[in-house]
């Protein structure tokens, strides 16, 4: 069912999203077909990819196309371009979520691990947002969303070149924002971090690191795929026409708590009462 008389008044926009059948991915687009946005939906696994976009059209009166794709690569890109606008011959919003983690040591990180994440995590967002960026000038207008981390502003360690490829990704979005605002196009970054994922489900598992990481944040609790999902609907949609070149936290007051991390004795909160 699709939501009517909605807020964000996205019924009927074409929408692409990489990395469709991660589990990001999955939940953006079901968000998207449940507010009628028409959706393309981008992965190298195609059979899992057309198996989803199928299950959405089913589940929805959205129409769905899957492409398979690897974001890294120039030609598959262009193909991918064409092949979008042969079906809806537009693109309002591009959605890149496609990236990985290779953890490593940095003394030990391979020239290969390097490569590959850079290439999937920067490269990737760069050559889609490129391509489509293109259909967009021509239209005269559209919206680039991509997914970055709270951890492209604090390094992940012991995970090799992403932080550092999430840090390009925040600024590949404010040039592109600088340079095609003109043209009618925003672009904006989402920066999540501690939500779990079908990838840090295992995490959560252990009752120890839950705590912990509940612990620090400003909100005491871990993040679902459902906030992440809201803030793409919000900044895909109208209602946000004057944030271009942003950078929206999802992180629960994560980026806040520095100051509460530093010990005092006997605790802060306790610290505190006894010598107010």
């Amino acid at each position: 069912m699709i939501a009517e008389d909605s807020w964000l008044d996205l019924k009927g926009k074409v929408a692409v999203v990489t990395g469709a059948v991660g589990g990001m991915g999955q939940k953006i687009t079901e968000e998207l077909a449940k507010q009628g946005v028409n959706v393309a939906l981008v992965d190298i696994q195609m059979d899992r990819t057309e198996s989803y976009a199928k299950e959405i059209s089913e589940k929805y009166p959205v129409e769905t196309i899957a492409v398979s794709c690897d974001t890294a690569n120039e030609d598959n890109v262009k193909s991918a371009v064409q092949t979008v606008v042969d079906k809806f011959d537009r693109v309002d919003i591009l959605i890149n979520t496609a990236a990985i983690l290779r953890s490593s040591l940095f003394e030990d990180l391979s020239l290969a691990d390097w490569k590959k994440t850079l290439d999937i995590n920067l490269t990737g967002y760069f050559l889609m947002s490129q391509h489509f960026g293109r259909v967009m000038i021509k239209q005269g207008k559209g919206t680039l969303i991509h997914i970055s981390t709270m951890l492209s502003k604090f390094p992940e360690t012991y995970s090799g070149a992403y932080s550092v490829s999430k840090a390009g990704v925040n600024m590949l979005s404010k040039q592109m924002a600088a340079e095609w605002g003109q043209y009618g196009i925003r672009s904006n970054c989402i920066l999540p971090s501690l939500v779990q994922t079908p990838l840090s489900k295992d995490f959560y598992a252990d009752p120890e690191v839950l705590k912990e990481r509940e612990r620090v944040t400003a909100s005491k609790r871990i993040g679902t795929l459902d906030d992440i999902a809201n803030a793409v609907l919000y900044l895909a949609s109208d209602r946000s026409e004057y944030t271009n070149g942003g950078e929206l936290t999802v992180e629960g007051g994560l980026g806040i708590m520095m100051g509460d991390q530093i010990a005092k004795p006997g605790g802060r909160r306790e610290y505190a009462l006894k010598h107010k």
